[in-house]
């Protein structure tokens, strides 16, 4: 997995933090492979209840270059720069709760886990 660092700070400083959405069971992979990796941490995770998406908090600015396919990254509005400790999108629930957390997840590093869990999905798949 690629672990290289991007310019963008991992706080989400004065401004709303975004968020990378992503198929469950690809967010859990990517959870999994961040957690148990040498790079940075996962920041907070979001879990819908109806049990299909996962979202990443990353760092402002990040949905402007977002570009891998079976995402989306948007931007958030109000989510200053502490994130609430109850989830703020009705329907969720933290799958990792601010504090728990570091505050954002590098946005490089996730593409390079959630790329990597694609790739595991896939060949668990074929082997079927």
């Amino acid at each position: 997995m690629e672990t290289s660092q991007s310019v963008t700070p991992r706080t989400c400083g004065d401004s709303a933090c975004d968020l990378v959405t992503v198929p469950t069971r690809q967010g859990l992979e990517a959870v999994d492979i961040l957690r148990r990796g040498a790079a940075e941490g996962v920041g907070p995770v979001l879990h819908d209840d109806g049990g299909d998406t996962l979202g990443f908090v990353v760092p402002p600015g990040t949905a402007a270059a977002w570009d891998v396919p079976g995402s989306t990254c948007t931007e958030t509005d109000g989510v200053g720069p502490r994130l609430p400790a109850e989830p703020p999108v009705e329907g969720s629930d933290w799958l990792l709760p601010p504090g728990e957390a570091d505050l954002a997840t590098d946005p490089a590093v996730l593409r390079a886990a959630l790329g990597e869990a694609a790739r595991l999905i896939e060949a668990a798949d074929n082997c079927r």
